[in-house]
């Protein structure tokens, strides 16, 4: 049957090229039997050539065409003689008129008449003059028609264009414009992502493998009399890999993979959003079993009704409705799943969460350091690197680095091993590739007095010594003054990948924090603005412990976060002024705390500190050995245990 489909699709197809051709043979015939390729020959000659022949009797007729123009026709003797033979016509083309011999413009019509007559007279000859009036008759009415045409072209031209039909772009689509933007990905060309290459993502993956099965084995499901999920929705932070893992399971399903952004949607014409999604969901239906991924789905999913300032016809709330009516009208039997995938679900309409439309939410977080090793496997893959490069080493160096993080950093390693001209990227490279991602580009040739070098020095060496003294400040890895981005130095630290975060930890990290400012107080007696990042970060964490987290005895156990990011509580705070002011000074007084913590162990520190910061002076990158050499080992230091040592 299908081999009858396709020859029966085969039937000839009436081309436009055919109507050009048949048009091109009626001018080509109305010109020959016209005479129109035959009366416009001969050979071009002079008056005074013209003359002569006449004198000699080869001229048997004389054609004056227009007033201006003369053709002359030879007698049969004449055209055999040998300086008339190649006046012969050779056409390939056929004509029914005698085409003229010679023909030659002249000036005065009217002496050129008393001329020809005299000779004739003269030497008594037969030829003959007549007068003839040529019009191009095809030629006028074309002349006429031509503004039409090419009114007529230019229309069909800018419809064909604003209809997409001559490879108009996106934005001139006039006739289209309710027509969905999706990609479709093949099965059998496009899509060969596979889940062996999404590294890491165990468990989205195996969340996603489920639904592979209901578009592979839909009758698995339905013979028990369940009903395949409506959608799936891909939550994580940026960069985590929710795109990629789409594209594998559309890989792994080997069926139609449908993909658009949440803004394709969105145009300025009323009404196009919703006819979007229906042109959407219809194309799916026929090429079902399918998926449809929509990419930042908050661009169309936001939740309806919160922006007062909005009119009541709000272009985006017509397309979302229109989304929910589309998903929760599939029937059970059409096998078409909706993924989406956004990192901001916090503001997404609360129906279309809901069972019955998305019924899976699926999060996708940011690798840890097992995971982390897997997606460097996958990313050295292509790169030349040295054999004794320990990726266990490297998974550890970037905590809280998400797939796409990693992909950069490997990329960045392997420009800067080309840069220095390196036949293999090593463990340096990669290490130079982070600190260029986290602190920016090294800045050598920046101006810096002695004065402003000694007082980075020893405020870095004060963030230093502080977290060295504290149990659960972050370990050190290394300290650098080399101005690097908008930074003119930086201190470095491995911090301990946490899933619960006490006060204690909380309260060391912004002791360690303050510890440059307080440096600074200790040595020169005096502060400066270089603690600007070191502020805004523990104000941050102050203000979290006491509205966010609860963590301030004074104002109890009380969170002012809102997680779903729809705030009801409009343009008021949801505390009163005097709450208000015993929250800042419990802020206040958490970061005071702090600091005068630091200056006290700074303080009982001076010398090692001031020693530290010599060290910093002179090497201007000093590493955890160093640290070790003036303080001794650090009593907090904890071994690291892997899940498979455990076990």
């Amino acid at each position: 049957m299908a081999k009858d489909n396709k020859n029966s699709n085969k039937k000839p197809k009436l081309s436009p090229y055919w109507i050009y051709g048949i048009i091109i043979a009626v001018f080509l015939s109305i010109q020959i039997f016209s005479g129109g390729f035959g009366g416009s020959t001969g050979t071009q000659t002079t008056p005074a050539q013209f003359l002569e022949y006449l004198n000699k009797g080869d001229v048997a007729k004389i054609e004056i065409v227009n007033k201006r123009e003369a053709r002359v026709y030879l007698t049969t003797e004449a055209k055999e003689q040998a300086p008339h033979k190649k006046t012969k016509p050779n056409s390939i083309i056929p004509s029914v008129t005698p085409t003229p011999n010679y023909k030659f413009e002249f000036g005065d019509l009217q002496n050129f008449e008393k001329e020809v007559n005299e000779v004739i007279k003269t030497n008594n000859l037969d030829t003959e003059l007549v007068y003839e009036t040529e019009q191009n008759v095809w030629g006028d009415f074309l002349l006429t028609l031509l503004p039409f045409i090419l009114i007529i072209g230019v229309w069909i031209f800018i419809m064909r264009r604003m209809s997409g039909g001559g490879g108009g772009g996106a934005g001139g689509q006039i006739f289209n414009i309710g027509k969905s933007k999706a990609k479709l990905f093949d099965e059998k060309i496009d899509t060969k992502t596979s889940f062996k290459d999404v590294a890491g993502l165990e468990g989205a993956k195996e969340e996603v493998q489920e639904i592979v099965d209901f578009l592979k084995f839909p009758e698995k499901y339905t013979a028990l009399g369940g009903k395949i999920p409506k959608g799936a929705l891909l939550v994580g932070p940026p960069g985590t890999g929710k795109t990629l893992l789409a594209k594998a399971v559309a890989g792994e399903a080997q069926v139609p993979f449908f993909s658009l952004s949440g803004s394709d949607f969105v145009e300025m014409f009323v009404g196009v959003g919703a006819s979007r999604v229906r042109d959407l969901f219809k194309q799916a239906k026929e090429k079902s079993p399918s998926i449809i991924f929509i990419d930042e789905i908050d661009a169309i999913g936001r939740a309806r009704g919160k922006n007062n300032m909005s009119g009541s016809n709000d272009e985006r709330e017509n397309t979302l409705n229109q989304l929910l009516t589309e998903m929760d009208g599939f029937g059970t039997n059409t096998n078409v799943i909706v993924l989406a995938a956004t990192n901001r679900a916090d503001v997404l309409d609360s129906a279309l969460m809901r069972a019955g439309r998305f019924d899976r939410q699926i999060y996708v977080d940011l690798p840890d350091v097992r995971e982390r090793k897997e997606i460097f496997e996958v990313h050295l893959r292509p790169l030349k690197k040295e054999e004794t490069l320990d990726i266990d080493f490297l998974a550890k160096q970037t905590p809280g680095f998400s797939g796409a993080d990693i992909a950069n950093v490997c990329n960045e390693a392997a420009l800067i091993a080309a840069r220095k001209g390196k036949k293999a990227v090593n463990k340096q490279d990669f290490l130079d590739a982070v600190d260029r991602i986290i602190g920016g580009l090294e800045k050598k040739n920046k101006i810096i007095t002695p004065e402003e070098k000694r007082a980075v020095a020893f405020h870095e060496a004060g963030h230093a010594t502080v977290s060295w003294m504290l149990e659960h400040a972050a370990p050190l890895v290394k300290v650098t003054i080399v101005p690097r981005g908008r930074s003119l130095g930086a201190a470095w630290y491995l911090p301990e990948e946490r899933l619960i975060v006490h006060p204690e930890q909380m309260l060391d990290e912004m002791c360690a924090a303050l510890g440059g400012r307080a440096a600074e107080k200790v040595i020169f007696d005096k502060i400066s603005t270089g603690a600007l990042s070191d502020l805004e970060k523990v104000t941050k964490q102050a203000r979290a412990m006491v509205t966010v987290y609860g963590l301030s005895d004074k104002v109890g156990n009380l969170t002012y976060y809102d997680s779903s990011g729809q705030s009801e509580y409009g343009f008021t705070k949801p505390y009163s002024e005097k709450t208000a002011e015993l929250i800042d000074k419990e802020i206040s007084n958490i970061i005071e705390e702090q600091y005068q913590r630091a200056i006290e162990l700074l303080k009982n520190n001076k010398d090692k500190l001031t020693e530290l910061a010599e060290v910093l002076l002179d090497k201007e990158v000093i590493f955890k050995d160093n640290l070790e050499k003036i303080f001794g080992k650090r009593a907090f230091e904890k071994p690291v245990i892997h899940k498979e040592e455990e076990a």
